[in-house]
């Protein structure tokens, strides 16, 4: 089952315009911040965790399981 996730609805409700600016608040390389909000590739637990807890919100409302 492929992992999804809201990133760019998130930047986008944050009135945060850049990914350069999101991935500084998030203390990520903004090549990987960009490769995250494409979904190219999803980050390890540890990152999904750290994520979540920098936005303040349940890691569920982040990343998300598509059924297929």
């Amino acid at each position: 089952m492929p992992i999804k996730n809201r990133l760019k609805q998130i930047r986008h409700e944050m009135m945060i315009d850049t990914q350069v600016e999101m991935a500084k608040l998030l203390d990520l390389r903004q090549e990987k911040y960009n490769r995250y909000e494409r979904q190219e590739i999803q980050p390890s637990l540890e990152y999904a965790l750290r994520i979540a807890n920098k936005l303040n919100r349940p890691v569920e409302d982040i990343f998300y399981i598509v059924d297929m």
